[in-house]
């Protein structure tokens, strides 16, 4: 039982015992710089249940605890709140405890229910961008989080490898290619299906040109155009199965794939499972059929089947078309069914997807659980909202798309000039300096953008990301690679660094690093509750600055008194372990050395 849980019970009991009413809650939060004490119980929501002055509520509140918790050595009332000072010994037992636990923060998984969560699911039409940078970061971070928290995860996408778009790409390179190849080329398979993809708007561009100068209206030239015309054909043949297109579409998808493993090796995320969209665009229909014959969905004059949600404030939604044929949503019904028969631990699903489908996914969730679904119960969508460069945004059809392996490239370049620049490296090889400079320059791009809350919007700017000072990734990682420095130097003193030491007082800079390092555990549950890894790495960064001011304050290997010194070592390794763990939920490498 951590503090904050003593605490409340006996806050409780203080109100039973003085007030004779019972409390259902007790509000704490940290105790104010400014003011003594340690933590800090909250009296205005007390006084609907007790009535009086809060000043005076408090200090009978705060005499009971000094006289009946063992923890709490003293306390003070200002105005409403009860900021209450814990002993120096609790602070040090609850060290002692941690101290050599390797997985200090993570739960043990406890239970076999299992939640699944979807990310990146691009397209094969194109490389990754920037969007999906933010996408897989998001999703990775999560799972993680989630395992951290006790949960048993799944990580898994939906690649979209059929449709208009793919034929589209796919005819380009009929038309342009020469036959080329990824081998021939020297690009990866997702740049060179992508230059495809925007070939085909460009002479797509230039038919509808040519046939409004020849007097055909705008609008008819853009559905008549001989190449788009040509391309929905091109769909209709692989629908049918015809063998050629099917084994185009399957060599040059084969060529995207390759590429996407590279990117996602690169970006250090990986997935548990794969499902592909030209399996499962047919799925749902059955569902669709079973729910009409139950009333959760209507078929109009035409043949369309739709469901009525106005009830629930929402609109109508069509699920079948007249001609038979899936929408998104029917196949997003069929997926979820599917993914939980293939993996039926699972009991929950989170989906990664951008803001703009917010209304989609509410539709879809409302559906399953109509269907009567109880998993649907537990679906959620991590809805983010859209990265913007200072260059304005990204159009993937005319090729100015930021690329997500040029981004990566581009950070590991700005982390390569930056620590030049600051001149530090003087001792490392060339092979190390290039490993290094990818590590601040990926840990830059991930902390920046997993800091913020998934729901806003960001303006990435890489140079500002890649600040040695402030919140970022690379001044968070150089605390850790500082206190390495630390570990490496005390060992050369030969100490016995893992004994325990006998300690009473502590200074104020250890106090306040310790009460830090006991939020950890509950973070990681705090963000698993809101899928936020935001909570993650600015829990991190106070961490950081906490262990700043104690390192700026407190002699460490310069400290006379032996017992004191071995605890500050023991104390700044366990804050570096703990920055390593934390760091690796958001995906995010830390150097021993920089």
């Amino acid at each position: 039982m951590n503090i904050q849980e003593v605490l409340t019970q006996k806050v409780k009991e203080a109100v039973t015992s003085i007030f004779k009413v019972e409390l259902p809650t007790v509000e704490f939060q940290p105790t104010r710089k400014d003011f003594a004490g340690d933590i800090t119980a909250v009296i205005f929501p007390m006084l609907r249940f007790v009535k009086g002055n809060p000043v005076q509520i408090g200090e009978q509140i705060g005499q009971f605890l000094k006289d009946e918790v063992e923890e709490v050595t003293d306390f003070n009332v200002v105005k409403g709140f009860l900021n209450i000072t814990i002993s120096n010994e609790y602070y040090l037992d609850f060290f002692e405890g941690i101290r050599n636990l390797q997985d200090f923060g993570f739960a043990s998984q406890s239970s076999k229910e299992a939640i699944m969560v979807e990310y990146s699911s691009p397209n094969t039409n194109k490389p990754l961008h920037l969007g999906h940078v933010r996408n897989n970061l998001l999703g990775y971070s999560v799972a993680e989080i989630l395992k951290a928290s006790g949960k048993k995860v799944y990580k898994t996408q939906i690649i979209n490898d059929r449709g208009i778009h793919i034929c589209k790409s796919m005819l380009a390179w009929q038309r342009f290619g020469n036959g080329e190849t990824p081998e021939s080329t020297g690009l990866k398979g997702d740049k060179l299906v992508g230059s495809y993809y925007v070939a085909f708007d460009k002479a797509y561009k230039a038919e509808i040109a040519t046939m409004i100068s020849n007097g055909i209206d705008e609008k008819v030239a853009e559905k008549e155009a001989p190449i788009l015309l040509e391309a929905q054909e091109m769909l209709r043949k692989w629908e049918a199965g015809d063998e050629e297109v099917v084994e185009l579409w399957k060599t040059m998808n084969q060529w995207v794939y390759d590429g996407f493993e590279i990117t996602y090796k690169n970006m250090g995320v990986d997935f548990d499972q794969l499902y592909y969209e030209s399996n499962t665009y047919l799925l749902g229909k059955d569902f669709v059929e079973d729910g009409l014959q139950r009333g959760v969905f209507y078929k109009k004059e035409d043949g369309s089947v739709w469901i009525d949600l106005t009830d629930e404030g929402l609109d109508e939604k069509i699920v079948l078309r007249s001609d038979g044929t899936a929408v998104y949503m029917t196949q997003d019904i069929g997926t979820a069914i599917q993914r939980v028969k293939d993996n039926p631990d699972v009991k929950g699903m989170v989906y990664t997807v951008g803001n703009e489908q917010d209304y989609h996914f509410k539709v879809l969730f409302l559906i399953l659980q109509k269907l009567g679904f109880g998993w649907a119960e537990k679906l959620y969508h991590l809805s983010y909202g859209m990265v913007d460069l200072p260059s304005g945004k990204m159009k993937s059809r005319e090729g100015t798309v930021v690329d997500a392996d040029e981004l990566m490239a581009e950070m590991t370049q700005t982390a390569a000039d930056i620590s030049e620049e600051l001149g530090k490296l003087e001792d490392y090889s060339k092979e190390e300096k290039q490993e290094l400079y990818k590590i601040i320059g990926l840990g830059a791009l991930k902390y920046y953008i997993l800091k913020v809350d998934p729901k806003k919007r960001i303006l990435f700017n890489p140079e500002e990301s890649v600040d040695f000072q402030g919140n970022t990734g690379p001044f968070i990682q150089y605390t850790y690679a500082r206190i390495q420095s630390i570990l490496r130097k005390a060992e050369e003193l030969e100490q016995d660094l893992n004994s325990s030491q006998e300690l009473t007082d502590l200074h104020e800079k250890e106090k306040e690093l310790l009460k830090q390092l006991q939020l950890f555990p509950e973070t990681i549950q705090l963000a698993a509750d809101n899928y936020s890894p935001a909570l993650i790495a600015n829990y991190t960064y106070d961490l950081v600055k906490e262990f700043n001011s104690f390192y700026q304050n407190v002699s460490i290997l310069g400290e006379q008194d032996q017992n004191k010194k071995i605890f500050r070592v023991q104390l700044a390794k366990k804050v570096g372990e703990v920055i390593k763990s934390a760091f690796g939920l958001l995906g995010i490498q830390v150097p021993d050395r920089m």
